[in-house]
């Protein structure tokens, strides 16, 4: 009887630890907060190509947020870059906060360059996902239909330059071929729109930190497709886990297009 006894002990001890071992690689996992990065106006949270990212993102069990940012189409433009960032910095402390121990962003056109910027100034993020990524300033300068911006550009810098940098005028965006007019001041201007700003995705790309892995995903139709890659994706420190992901399709579809790799791309990126 006491042999019995024993030996059903030492099975329920066993089940018991076993169970616990069974439950570490899970919990070694931690869980994975996503920040959503919406486009430039006329892009808002609201987006139909974009927004159906965060269900998918979701039903793996992973925390995400897909806030309104201040490029959006109702707060466009709110303030300046750092203002955006501060933004950026808040959301993943929310992130942080609701238990993601893995943080990854994930920008679609504009929201891309917002993305880098954050990990390039040392923000919070262990990964990017770059889908479509939109907003060329240097591309004002270089391209002739960038002249309006250009043009812009120059006005708000001779701003600045007379200590009007606060003073609010309007000034010229270009947002896929769309020309559209911007209401801020020239400095908050500068900071979205100089080519040597932290919104210049070849300006950021060589300081993001070594071990933030970069997914870059762009469609055939887009109009960056065929210079992406020496723009800013040859830039990009070194990362065994990067990936360059051409797919069909255009700058809006993107996401819908990639989702399948998207995800299975963030498992690996933040696995150890």
């Amino acid at each position: 009887m006491l042999r019995r006894l024993l030996l059903c002990h030492a099975l329920a001890t066993a089940a018991t630890l076993g169970a616990g071992l069974v439950a570490l690689p899970a919990a070694a996992q931690g869980r994975i907060g996503v920040l959503m990065l919406h486009g430039k106006n006329p892009g808002n949270n609201q987006d139909p190509y974009f927004g159906p990212l965060k269900g998918l993102f979701e039903r793996q069990g992973w925390l995400v947020l897909y806030p309104d940012m201040p490029w959006s189409r109702g707060r466009y433009l709110d303030g300046s870059l750092d203002k955006a960032m501060a933004e950026i910095a808040g959301h993943i402390k929310s992130l942080r906060d609701q238990g993601a121990t893995h943080i990854v962003i994930v920008g679609h056109s504009m929201g891309s360059p917002a993305g880098m910027a954050h990990a390039a100034r040392g923000g919070d993020v262990h990964a990017l996902v770059l889908l479509a990524p939109g907003h060329v300033p240097v591309g004002y300068y270089t391209q002739p239909w960038g002249k309006p911006v250009h043009d812009s550009i120059n006005e708000a810098r001779a701003l600045v330059a007379a200590g009007k940098g606060d003073s609010r005028e309007r000034f010229s965006d270009i947002n896929q071929g769309r020309q559209q007019t911007v209401v801020t001041t020239a400095r908050d201007y500068l900071s979205w729109f100089d080519p040597a700003s932290d919104a210049e995705m070849s300006v950021t790309a060589p300081r993001i930190p070594a071990h933030t892995a970069v997914m870059t995903v762009v469609g055939q139709k887009d109009p960056l497709f065929n210079a992406i890659k020496t723009y800013f994706v040859d830039k990009l420190p070194a990362n065994p886990k990067n990936q360059y992901l051409e797919v069909s399709g255009g700058h809006l579809d993107t996401p819908r297009v990639a989702s399948d790799e998207i995800i299975a791309w963030i498992k690996t990126a933040v696995a150890p």
